[in-house]
């Protein structure tokens, strides 16, 4: 038997399944594809994550582009992180080429052009469905590990939501959130202090800062309602295909915060939402999540353990998460270690630093008596990456330098046109994009800050009145002892008159006449 029916014999023995699968192309040994060595991915296993790696202009994308169309056509829903803005491509089908046929003729099976059903989604101010969630849905524990808060920090905004709650007042978005942590520290000071313990201004200020970081980044916009059904994700359409969900996040590159905010959500709402599945042999949802890097480089130590925690926990509910990054080094060795697929493209050694990373890339993958990983990781042409899944008893498969199968839709963005299209025929559209502001802990709050200054007003006019009006009864009573000192020492006319001297000297002077 000779080295090409070898190879063939150990690709096929190590990629069969009993059950369904995706087919992602044929194995190659050296330069040549060995036609029909089918490289497949069993659905039962999709659940278990996975990683596709590779640097720039190595086909990242249309393999993300190829996993996603294949999951739609079995009937499994797709979310997709689209950061570059060139995946909206998949609602039309591909004009087809003879290099693609070629590669196809390679593989060993025909190439079939096709469109996909999208939902176009957004966080940000693009065009599309609103993704949403309320402040309260969030949680004290996790809105606290977002804003990398204190321990201290983190017991303060348990209080508010334990006030808010206890008061009845919702916390919906952003203003309501802000709104409490001024009034908490101003004019409901005694009433916190009284009910829940002193709070700290200080404290108060950083959580604000960190508030106000994150608006300034668009969370005005993420914040509030109407809240995003994590179910409408798992939709499929009249044909049985899943629907692709593409969340344009072209304007949020430089906006890490909001993007791990946003991730972090999504997962914990997947999570607290779905049922446990067990072993049902195919997955509920496959998030890919591009540009990995940008959920991971400003997450605080806190927030990693957070999303390593759900990423250990949700593959339990039919999830399955896979990261797209430039080099597997951009990914938490804790996360790493959880992804059972791994798709790894070229990488580049133009430095030592690069070459280190290279290495250590090879020591990801299984040890292959047929390549040596990690020279080949440099020759790798376009389309072309070295693959490796866990089979249906969750062993690695062979390490497989792999051609990878074309796209079957557009490998290029929709027009203008052709997006809004796609986005006024959403039923999902009309459904979230009507801008909700019902009362909340802003307005309530208001009130009540309106009630306590009319009271301490009133109360001070009460006060100032009732010191007036003491101030004029101590004038009056003033005046009458004045008035009655007066009249005390004032004579009578009449007794002025008869004790006069001049009257008196008259009375002796008759007194005298008549005596004589």
């Amino acid at each position: 038997m000779s080295q090409k029916e070898e190879f063939f014999e150990y690709i096929n023995s190590g990629y069969s399944t009993k059950g369904d699968f995706i087919e992602l192309g044929a194995a190659m040994l050296g330069e040549e594809t060995v036609t029909n060595a089918i490289v497949k991915v069993p659905l039962k296993t999709l659940n278990r994550h996975g990683l596709i790696a590779g640097a720039t202009g190595t086909g990242k994308t249309k393999t993300l582009q190829v996993l996603a169309e294949n999951l739609s056509e079995k009937g499994i829903p797709v979310l997709l992180m689209d950061i570059k803005g060139d995946l909206s491509g998949l609602a039309k089908a591909s004009p087809g080429h003879p290099k693609i046929d070629e590669r196809h003729t390679k593989i060993g099976f025909p190439f079939e052009a096709k469109k996909f059903p999208i939902e176009v989604l957004t966080i940000s101010e693009q065009d599309g469905t609103r993704l949403r969630a309320t402040i309260s849905e969030f949680g004290p524990i996790l809105l606290s590990r977002i804003l990398d808060l204190t321990e201290t920090q983190s017991g303060i905004v348990a209080i508010i939501f334990k006030y808010c709650d206890d008061n009845k007042l919702p916390l919906l978005d952003i203003k309501d959130f802000k709104k409490v942590l001024q009034f908490v520290t101003n004019e409901g000071k005694e009433e916190i202090q009284a009910e829940y313990g002193r709070i700290s201004t200080a404290s108060t200020g950083a959580i604000l800062r960190k508030i106000v970081e994150i608006e300034q980044q668009g969370g005005d916009l993420f914040f509030g309602e109407k809240s995003f059904d994590v179910e409408d994700l798992t939709r499929v359409d009249e044909d049985g295909k899943g629907i692709i969900s593409v969340l344009r996040l072209t304007d949020i590159q430089d906006k890490p915060k909001l993007f791990s905010t946003f991730m972090l959500q999504l997962l914990a709402e997947v999570y607290e939402t779905f049922p446990e599945q067990g072993d049902s042999g195919r997955p509920e949802l496959i998030i890919f999540i591009d540009e990995a890097h940008l959920v991971f480089d400003e997450a605080s130590k806190a927030l990693l353990n957070q999303i390593e925690s759900i990423v250990k926990l949700i593959r339990s509910k039919g999830i399955g998460l896979y990261f797209v990054t430039q080099n597997p080094k951009d990914v938490p060795e804790d996360i790493l270690a959880q992804l059972g697929l791994k798709v790894q493209h070229a990488l580049r050694a133009f430095t030592a630093k690069d070459r280190k990373a290279i290495k250590l890339a090879a020591e990801n993958y299984p040890d292959s008596e047929y390549y040596d990983t990690k020279e080949v990781l440099t020759q790798l042409g376009i389309g072309e990456a070295f693959v490796s899944v866990l089979n249906e008893k969750g062993i690695p498969t062979p390490l497989a330098r792999t051609m990878l199968r074309a796209p079957m839709s557009r490998m290029d963005i929709l027009t203008d046109k052709e997006l809004k299209n796609v986005i006024n025929n959403s039923r999902l559209f009309y459904k979230y994009n009507e801008n909700l502001d019902r009362e909340s802990a802003y307005e309530l709050l208001n009130s009540k800050i309106d009630k306590i200054n009319k009271a301490e007003e009133k109360a001070i006019k009460d006060a100032a009145d009732k010191k007036e009006r003491e101030k004029l009864a101590k004038e009056k009573q003033k005046q009458s002892r004045v008035s009655t000192r007066r009249r005390s020492t004032r004579q009578d006319p009449l007794v002025k008159v008869l004790t006069s001297a001049t009257f008196i000297r008259a009375v002796f002077g008759i007194l005298k006449k008549v005596i004589k």
